[in-house]
């Protein structure tokens, strides 16, 4: 790599990542794995084979049957008491903190290795709110993702909200100005911002005035899958049963099993100990048996696949069936849109009041905005696309690259920044 460095921007997300890199006349977003442009934030550790395996490799790795340990969704550790904590990996401990940067840097070299450039210069996608309503953790969150990038290689590093970068994406696509309320909907939050663009603005260096406003919340669709798993797919494990004296099962278990990040907390000495303390106190004994079967075989982060499958099909049609086989021969459920709907009200209802609380906050007649431009792989669930419409009864709604949108529009950002 004798050719002098380059900036890149990167969209570090919940479920997937990209890199992106402007140039005259070629793709912005760089591939990253088999020709793809997307790579999916998931790490395994092959104990079998003393490996490393990132992105779609990782989970063909895990879903082949190798031991080790899978994880996914790293972006939420950022903001949380656990970015401090560790976990064990095949034997050893491993901190949070290495294991994103593991991660990041992969992302990093990857991207070089695409286009025979070193980068030393990156912005960083961030949702505006780390942290809902907690100035101080969203700092940390922030000032630990420079910390991790500054460790992997990188040298200057700027930060944009993921939904501007989305936004300078969509720029480069109008012929007129228009008002656009981005809506980025990713693995982990929502964000939201109203912005005043067009192929004239685009050309300015400061930007400043054409944002009137954003806002987020921390709702993505790692929330959509849980809310998901926990109506429909926990109670034939005995979610919500009841034991003998009358109280209601634990819930922390199926708590930990429901969130890609805390799967792995289910399969410790404690929470197995803890289990089998209920166990002998509880009514809904077929039940609590596949729980078991799940823990010891290990198939919790099989389950969430199948449940983010699930979300997915509903995205497109009325049904869907969960085949759950490996929990017990022959097990399937059967899901509606309805029953998908119905476990994601308040979810959506949420959302929908963050759009409305920035059209308010920012004295932006909603009349006026022009179009809604979608982005972010949570943004195409039917429910939530309709309640945001509802706050914009007169604007156009526009799908964009679910997933490259915003790294593709954090390349112009760094092109713009570092040259």
């Amino acid at each position: 790599m004798t050719q002098p460095p380059r900036a890149c921007g990167i969209d570090f997300g919940t479920s997937n990542s990209t890199v992106g890199w402007l140039r005259p006349d070629a793709a912005v977003l760089v591939p990253l794995e088999d020709g793809r442009a997307t790579l999916p934030s998931a790490v395994f550790f092959n104990a079998d084979e003393d490996s490393i395996h990132y992105g779609r490799a990782a989970l063909a790795e895990y879903l082949e049957g190798y031991e080790g340990r899978l994880m996914r969704a790293l972006k939420s550790l950022l903001g949380t008491s656990l970015i401090d904590g560790q976990t064990e990996v095949n034997g050893r401990a491993l901190g949070f903190r290495e294991l994103l940067a593991s991660f990041i840097g992969e992302l990093k070299a990857r991207a070089e290795r695409a286009t025979g450039r070193a980068f030393d210069h990156a912005v960083f996608g961030r949702p505006v709110h780390f942290v809902d309503e907690d100035e101080a953790a969203d700092r940390k969150a922030q000032d630990t993702l420079e910390a991790i990038a500054r460790q992997v290689g990188f040298r200057e590093i700027g930060f944009q909200f993921e939904p501007i970068g989305a936004a300078l994406h969509y720029e480069r696509t109008l012929s007129r100005e228009e008002l656009v309320l981005i809506a980025d909907i990713g693995g982990g939050t929502a964000d939201f911002s109203i912005v005043r663009l067009s192929p004239q603005r685009a050309r300015a260096a400061e930007r400043r005035e054409d944002l009137l406003g954003n806002a987020g919340i921390h709702i993505g669709g790692t929330d959509f899958d849980r809310v998901l798993s926990l109506d429909c797919v926990m109670p034939l494990l005995g979610y919500r049963s009841r034991l003998r004296n009358g109280a209601t099962m634990p819930a922390s278990v199926y708590f930990q099993l429901a969130a890609w990040h805390t799967i792995n907390f289910a399969y410790t000495r404690q929470a197995w100990a803890d289990l089998q303390q209920v166990y002998r106190d509880a009514l809904a004994r077929t039940e609590l048996d596949r729980l078991c079967r799940l823990i010891n075989l290990r198939e919790g982060h099989w389950l969430a696949m199948q449940v983010e499958e699930a979300k997915i099909a509903l995205s497109a049609a009325e049904r869907t069936q969960v085949a759950l086989e490996r929990i017990e021969p022959g097990l399937a459920l059967d899901l509606s849109r309805a029953a998908f709907t119905a476990a994601t009200q308040g979810l959506v209802e949420r959302v929908g009041g963050c759009v409305a609380g920035l059209l308010a906050a920012s004295g932006v007649d909603r009349e006026r905005i022009d179009t809604i431009y979608f982005t972010g792989g949570a943004s195409g669930v039917p429910q939530l696309r309709a309640r945001i419409a509802a706050e914009l009864p007169r604007a156009r709604s526009v799908e964009g690259d679910l997933y490259g949108s915003i790294g593709a529009g954090l390349a112009v950002e760094a092109a713009r920044r570092y040259g």
